[in-house]
């Protein structure tokens, strides 16, 4: 069974729905049998320059975003996450089109977590090549096939394009969003519970 995993590298509810799933994935009696793919999918794919976190919420909600990124810290914390308040945000093309690299190199799955890792519980910066191509670099993807993909925009960019005119085509408006082997989506950071059951039904039908 394939799992489709729609998520934008800079987005909280991203890192907790990841978390979450991922428990309920572990429990599921047929995960040996359940192959998961990252999908891009860009929060802000009009995004120019690099701000911080706090800066951009501010602007978003006003004297709310501090009370609001403590709440979403928190919930991470619950799931085991390191949340750092202090991290940047910036456009995640590039940070896409590397993960389908990683993807071509069978290491998706370590890259990702490297990634969501370093923004997070670390604050480094997915937003600048050097810092980009250190982190991935420590998760397996080799250094020169990196600094191709990011001298040259036309690499793995459609792949990207691709996940998100497939999201636009199933009506998805925000991550994270889950579709199980065409038969069943979830929409959200949900419990782990309704993870595991939309697995036992994804699997049963």
């Amino acid at each position: 069974m394939q799992v489709e995993f729609w998520a934008d590298v800079i987005c909280p509810w991203c890192y907790i729905g990841k978390a979450r799933f991922e428990k309920a994935l572990a429990a599921f009696e047929h995960r040996a049998e359940v192959t998961v793919v990252h999908r891009a999918f860009e929060l802000d794919p009009a995004k120019e320059g690099v701000e911080s976190v706090q800066d951009m919420l501010a602007a978003k909600f006003g004297p709310r975003a501090a009370e609001m990124e403590d709440s979403v810290a928190q919930l991470a914390r619950d799931e085991g996450l390191e949340y750092r308040l202090d991290r940047e945000v910036g456009n995640t093309f590039d940070v896409h089109r590397v993960l389908h690299l990683a993807g071509e190199r069978g290491v998706q799955p370590q890259v990702l977590d490297a990634v969501l890792r370093a923004n997070f519980g670390q604050a480094r910066s997915l937003f600048t090549a050097e810092s980009l191509t250190e982190i991935v670099v420590e998760a397996g993807l080799e250094g020169a096939d990196v600094k191709a993909v990011l001298e040259d925009p036309a690499l793995h960019a459609e792949a990207v394009r691709a996940d998100e005119q497939r999201a636009r085509e199933l009506g998805v408006s925000g991550v994270p969003f889950v579709a199980l082997d065409g038969r069943l989506a979830v929409a959200g950071a949900q419990p782990v519970e309704l993870f595991g059951r939309a697995l036992t039904q994804a699997w049963e039908a």
